[in-house]
Formats: C-alpha cells, structure tokens, sequence
C-alpha cells in the first residue's frame, strides 16, 4: 500500500505546471485562448497577430506529422504553448540554429534563442600587424 502512495506522489512530481494549468491542457487551447497565460508584453504582441501565429503552428504540426524538418525565418513569433516539444531550426542570419521549445520558453520570442551575433576571437598577430613583427620583416 506504501508503494502505490509512493508511484502516485512520483507521478505529480512528474506533472510540469505552467502558471497553474499542465502543458496538455495548454496544448488543446487554442492560440487566443492560451494567450491568457502569457506575460502581458507577449500577450498584446499575440493578439494583433494570432493569425500568422495560428498559421505557424499548423505549418510546425504538419512538418511534423511529414517527419521533416521545422526551419523558419520567422524570428518574431511568440511562443506559444502549441509549440512545447518541437524542434524548430531558426535562422540567424547565416545558418538555422536547431532549437528544442521548452515550457520556460513560453512569452518569449523564437529570435532570442538563435543569436546573430558570435562572439569574436581573434587569433595571432600577423606580419606586420605590430611594430615589433615590422623590423623581422627587413
């Protein structure tokens, strides 16, 4: 009896909340209905343009259903609670950067988690690059 009170305690543990709802019952919402949940900056940014945002996810859903890749120049796109479990590659501006969506990623916009910028590393001096390395050149 120890053991089932155990399991079902391991279970809830296990259940991942989001803001007072599970992730499943946010997946069945649909876009305006789930917006509620999201931070107000996001929420505003969603409404205007649920459309586009419904789009994208039936577009993600069908990519998926097809078992091909998920890449998208649309860096301005709210995530949204339809979108937790997909993998989606997000172009930087040179490359697609593969993302996999989390539930902490909900509110937050695709392009933040696909930087456009490196940071630099320069490498050694070169001929001619100091005054030092000018007087081995003569």
């Amino acid at each position: 009896m120890a053991d089932k009170e155990n399991s079902k305690e391991v279970l809830k543990q296990k259940e991942v909340m989001f803001r007072g709802m599970s992730i499943d019952d946010l997946k069945k919402l649909d876009v305006r209905e789930s917006v509620k949940f999201i931070p107000s900056r996001s929420r505003r940014s969603v409404l205007r343009k649920f459309d586009v945002i419904e789009k994208f996810v039936k577009r993600c859903e069908d990519s998926i259903s097809r078992k091909k890749k998920i890449r998208t120049h649309l860096r301005d796109i709210v995530i949204v609670p339809r979108l937790v479990g997909m993998q989606i590659g997000i172009y930087n501006g040179k490359t697609f950067n593969d993302v996999n969506i989390v539930q902490e990623m909900i509110g937050h916009r695709l392009g933040e988690f696909s930087f456009t910028r490196q940071r630099v590393s320069h490498g050694t001096a070169g001929v001619g690059a100091t005054k030092g390395s000018k007087a081995l050149k003569k």
